[in-house]
């Protein structure tokens, strides 16, 4: 075993042993099951929205040193192409139960630690909205200041506590000004395919080639707001990038702006494995540009429609998700990066992360907001054959397909909401260094790399992820009945 195994080895054995003292210390609570929030018909003949944006950009940024998020650590900004923006859309059904939040950062990712610091910071606001969801996404961007910590100068932290305070308020801030926006009009759902926008660079060669748009138009006219699901990382801006940026989603949403009159906020989709645009130019910012223009025109020439009826139901399930990643679990013990650790005895190290997933349903429109980076073929299917895979173990040791388990094969996957915790990989192309785990991606007897097992929690996240799903969609069938 080399030197670097060895001292794996032995935090792996400290972290179990501490994590007995812990638990026996203070015992976990139970996480209670979630009641699903539904109606079978609308009680309204209308939706309400509101909109609202809002730059979340520190004012030293030429002074200070701030850490792209992205790529490699110790990136530091060295200018500023275009600005991050925090959106926010207020979206109710006029049912009497209230209206939910969603919200998009241009940001590579947010913990719930911070997400509930923003949440708990607006309890009064939200009871007095009568709001019953907040749902606060990331658009995954790799030009962006670091939030999650990962990329500054180890072992120090790249997250500046005073720009995450600058991201809380720029979203409270949009939110509020979201509710005072809102309209009364009809919401629409349509869909288009672009075959060629995106690449999956991580076999099997499995992504939504879907790009889904929910199109608010508020009575009397005025500008729309559209709601656009694609399933792409936003990292046009490449690889060698020092500038911060909010990527091609910035570039799409003024495309729209300025050929549709329309505002445009933007959510990924499952995301893992990697799914990136195609096709990208050697300058990073020609390429984010170009790609942003051209998935807006695609949004744009989208004619497949339904109006929906307003019915938003809605459940959020609080649940632990083992956590065998000893560098993740070491960096969130010194706060490099922020996590809700708990011993719940479970796993190799006997820790997990809580978390929650919601299921929504917009009209017959199932959704499944995700805390982390899905790999598709655990959505849609298409996994590696036990041949092709990079441990020999073939597909039937995965977990029941996401689309299975909601009994629908247009289940949308909304990530990074609320809470990052990673890759979800498919059990049975799982890999890791035999010496040197979660630190250096293994190559597997393919000579395939499996990097983004280094970036996931372990190897149960996907078997969790479709459990809790699948009791989820048990209590939304159950209250059908």
């Amino acid at each position: 075993m080399s030197a670097l195994g060895k001292i794996i080895k032995i935090a792996q054995n400290r972290f179990t042993a501490g994590s007995d003292k812990v638990a026996r210390r203070s015992p976990v609570p139970v996480l209670p099951s979630a009641d699903y929030d539904a109606i079978p018909e609308p009680l309204s003949d209308h939706y309400t929205l509101g909109f609202a944006k809002t730059d979340i950009m520190p004012s030293d940024i030429a002074k200070k040193k701030y850490w792209v998020a992205g790529y490699r650590i110790n990136n530091p900004a060295t200018g500023v192409q275009d600005p991050m923006t925090a959106s926010a859309v207020w979206l109710d059904d006029n049912s009497g139960r209230g209206g939910i939040f969603m919200i998009s950062i241009d940001n590579v990712g947010m913990s719930s630690y911070d997400s509930d610091i923003i949440k708990e910071s607006m309890r009064e606001d939200l009871t007095q909205m009568h709001c019953r969801g907040v749902y606060i996404f990331s658009t995954h961007n790799h030009a962006g200041i670091d939030t999650l910590g990962y990329w500054g100068r180890l072992p120090r932290t790249g997250r500046d506590p005073k720009y995450m305070a600058i991201l809380h308020d720029g979203v409270r801030r949009v939110m509020r000004a979201a509710y005072r926006a809102r309209k009364d009009g009809e919401l629409f759902h349509g869909t288009i395919e672009a075959p060629d926008v995106l690449r999956d660079t991580r076999p099997p060669e499995v992504f939504s080639k879907t790009i889904t748009r929910f199109r608010f138009a508020p009575s009397g006219g005025g500008r729309e707001t559209w709601l656009i699901n694609l399933a792409s990382h936003s990292e046009s801006m490449l690889g060698h990038n020092s500038l911060i940026s909010a990527d091609f989603p910035c570039y799409m949403r003024r495309e729209i702006l300025e050929k549709a009159d329309a505002e445009a906020i933007y959510f990924v989709g499952a995301i893992g494995g990697q799914i990136r645009p195609k096709d990208l130019d050697e300058n990073n910012v020609i390429s984010t540009i170009q790609c942003g223009v051209r998935i807006a025109e695609r949004v744009m020439q989208m004619t497949d429609e339904r109006k929906l009826r307003p019915i938003v139901n809605l459940i959020t399930q609080p649940f632990y998700l083992e956590a065998e990643n000893i560098m993740l679990l070491a960096a969130a013990k010194i706060n490099i990066f922020r996590a809700k650790r708990r011993a719940t005895g479970d796993g190799a190290l006997g820790y997990s992360i809580e978390t929650e997933m919601s299921y929504v349903n917009i009209d017959g429109v199932p959704m499944l907001f995700l805390p982390g980076e899905l790999f598709p073929e655990l959505a849609y299917g298409g996994f590696l054959s036990a041949e092709e895979s990079g441990t020999g173990l073939g597909p039937e040791i995965n977990p029941p397909l996401l689309t299975d388990i909601a009994q629908d094969k247009n289940l949308l996957i909304f990530g990074l909401c609320n809470d990052m915790t990673g890759y979800i990989v498919s059990p049975n192309d799982w890999y890791l260094h035999p010496e040197e785990p979660y630190i250096n991606g293994g190559v597997d007897r393919h000579g395939a790399k499996h990097y983004e097992e280094t970036n996931s929690l372990g190897p149960r996240t996907a078997y969790v992820i479709a459990d809790q799903f699948a009791k989820i969609m048990s209590i939304v069938r159950q209250s059908a009945k």
